[in-house]
């Protein structure tokens, strides 16, 4: 009986101990894996969407697994990050990041400057800024930081006076002076192309405007100023912008290849950013 008591409480020692191991062994891969660290990136359209697949071989060499996350609309790729769905987006400028977090209550942060976009206006009706008519309609996207931009432009062009100071932050009701009683119309940003048919001047980006085979050099009739603060930038959230992925991301995304990739590509349309 001894015997086969010592037996038994062997065989149970050895069982538990083995559980125990099993519950070591579940928390080791979580602890020691090796593997690539897999980040989403939310982008639209290209050049936005070229300029990260074409980091994305540089980045696996660095142990970072990319997928590039392409959405419908202008504002599932901050409501995503914002919702940690993706891991960083890459389609917007800062003052269009700054207007989502205000009306949000969102800590989105830019990370990484990339490339400048020339905005201009563009039209098919008229070649020359001067020939548009008294009552013309304007076209502009409909969030605040893209109207204030388009009205600053129109501006600069001498089309109407804006209030003193007022800047980007202008909202048609900053119209001091409209002399020939231009119309103004506000549209969902992915719409802008298409209005091009039914406005007489629609104000747009160049990642807008190029898949109509439009360029702002060639093709737009008014451009903004050099000194835009409109520069298409990588962003991602206060809590993961400095983790080692985003950064990986942020050098890769404004390294030498995508420099070369928008000078041989986008030369007309799209200036680096960085150096």
């Amino acid at each position: 009986m001894t015997t086969t008591f010592a037996l038994v409480l062997l065989v149970l020692t050895l069982a538990l101990a083995g559980c125990g191991n099993s519950k070591e062994a579940e928390k080791t891969p979580a602890a020691t894996s090796t593997g690539p660290v897999k980040i989403k990136v939310a982008s639209l359209i290209p050049p936005m969407t070229d300029i990260l697949e074409l980091v994305k071989p540089i980045l696996k060499e660095e142990g970072v697994d990319m997928e590039v996350v392409v959405l419908s609309d202008n504002v599932q790729p901050n409501e995503a990050l914002a919702n940690k769905e993706v891991d960083a987006n890459f389609f917007q400028h800062v003052p269009y990041m700054e207007q989502f977090n205000a009306s949000k209550g969102a800590k989105l942060v830019p990370v990484q400057p990339v490339y400048d976009a020339i905005y201009g206006g563009y039209s098919k009706r008229f070649k020359n800024i001067a020939d548009l008519p008294e009552g013309a309609t304007l076209v502009m996207a409909n969030d605040p930081s893209n109207i204030g931009r388009s009205l600053q432009m129109f501006a600069d062009a001498g089309l109407i006076t804006l209030k003193d100071g007022i800047g980007i932050q202008a909202t048609q009701a900053d119209i001091t002076a409209n002399p020939k009683n231009y119309k103004f119309e506000e549209v969902d940003l992915l719409m802008l192309a298409r209005m091009l048919d039914d406005a007489d001047l629609v104000a747009m980006t160049p990642a807008y405007a190029s898949p109509l085979g439009l360029t702002p050099k060639k093709d737009a009739l008014i451009t903004e100023r050099e000194d835009s603060a409109f520069t298409i930038t990588l962003v991602a959230r206060d809590d993961n912008k400095d983790s080692d992925a985003i950064q990986k991301l942020a050098k890769a995304i404004s390294g030498p290849e995508v420099k070369k990739f928008l000078e041989d590509n986008y030369a007309d349309i799209a200036l680096p950013a960085f150096k």
